[in-house]
């Protein structure tokens, strides 16, 4: 089989914050942006990588959930618990302080981890957790 990653999604409560996030800060580039108001979907992805992309979507949009799914998600989501991306860099040092520049949620600073990676994390607008882990 031939299989990539094409698009992955994250869940965001302010299209708006969130595309400023990944755009701005990130330097991602925008690849789609239909909707509107909080009922956005925003494709993103890396600059010079157009077949992997990042959804940024509504959660709570689909109307196969209930009230109750809603809730837990919007409670997770404030807690930061309900989704998370793994990135990589090749300069972990300075991806971690144009990141801090943005006035991002630093949750690790750049940190050689026992299992023989170093990485940092931040949480996004809707309170995605971002690792950016170095590429050696």
């Amino acid at each position: 089989m031939d299989i990539t990653i094409h698009t992955s999604a994250l869940p965001h409560d302010d299209p708006d914050a969130s595309l400023a996030f990944y755009r701005d800060v990130l330097g991602f580039e925008v690849r789609g942006d239909v909707g509107q108001g909080r009922m956005r979907w925003i494709t993103v992805g890396p600059a010079g990588q157009p077949d992997t992309s990042l959804l940024l979507a509504p959660p709570a949009a689909d109307p196969g959930i209930t009230e109750d799914e809603r809730r837990t998600i919007t409670a997770m989501m404030a807690k930061g618990t309900y989704g998370w991306i793994l990135l990589a860099t090749r300069d972990l040092d300075a991806t971690f302080e144009k990141v801090q520049a943005g006035d991002t949620e630093v949750v690790q600073e750049p940190t050689e981890q026992p299992y023989g990676i170093r990485d940092c994390a931040f949480r996004d607008p809707a309170g995605n957790l971002v690792r950016i882990q170095e590429l050696r």
